[in-house]
């Protein structure tokens, strides 16, 4: 016996299904078992009862620069001492107008105004000036839902620059808001 005579055009095709309904299967429990997305929210204890707790993204303005979004809470003790979103520009290339407040615009009706605001651990003259930090508690606790985000971030010289934060973005500040601190 020859083994092109096993093998006619009919087994041929029948294992040729069975390997593509295979590889299918294989596919669809990888995707169904998949791990889910870690968000990038991270806490630190600092120092003893100092616990921080922080999101940090990169963010794209109008001009396609990045930006360096961290959102971030800190706690002395159970003491809440703000929360405040921290954006870094490139440096050289952005000078950040610190006596305007940060607008923040949903595209729809809402509209919030971030103050600048730092942290009591930034002293204001560590900060150079392509870095700008605002108060975010109220804007926070009044945002109903994870929703893109614009902010407009007031420069010197130049037009505000526009970047958008994704709702998966605005989702990890709003859990950052919610955070209560770990014993």
């Amino acid at each position: 016996m020859i083994f092109s005579d096993l093998i006619t055009p009919d087994t041929l095709w029948n294992w040729i299904r069975r390997l593509v309904l295979a590889l299918a299967l294989g596919v669809l429990l990888l995707l169904v078992t998949a791990a889910p997305a870690w968000a990038s929210i991270h806490t630190y204890h600092e120092q003893p009862g100092q616990t921080t707790v922080r999101s940090r993204q990169s963010l794209r303005d109008q001009r396609d620069m990045a930006w360096q979004a961290t959102v971030f809470k800190r706690y002395q003790g159970s003491e809440i001492q703000g929360i405040y979103l921290r954006l870094v520009g490139f440096p050289g290339q952005v000078t950040v107008d610190r006596q305007q407040a940060l607008a923040i615009d949903t595209g729809t009706t809402a509209h919030w105004s971030a103050p600048y605001a730092l942290d009591p651990q930034t002293p204001a003259s560590v900060l150079p000036d392509n870095i700008s930090q605002y108060d975010l508690g109220t804007v926070l606790t009044e945002m109903p839902r994870p929703i893109p985000l614009t902010l407009a971030v007031p420069l010197v010289g130049q037009a505000p620059a526009q970047l958008v934060a994704a709702p998966y973005v605005v989702q990890e500040w709003l859990t950052i808001a919610q955070t209560t601190p770990e014993p």
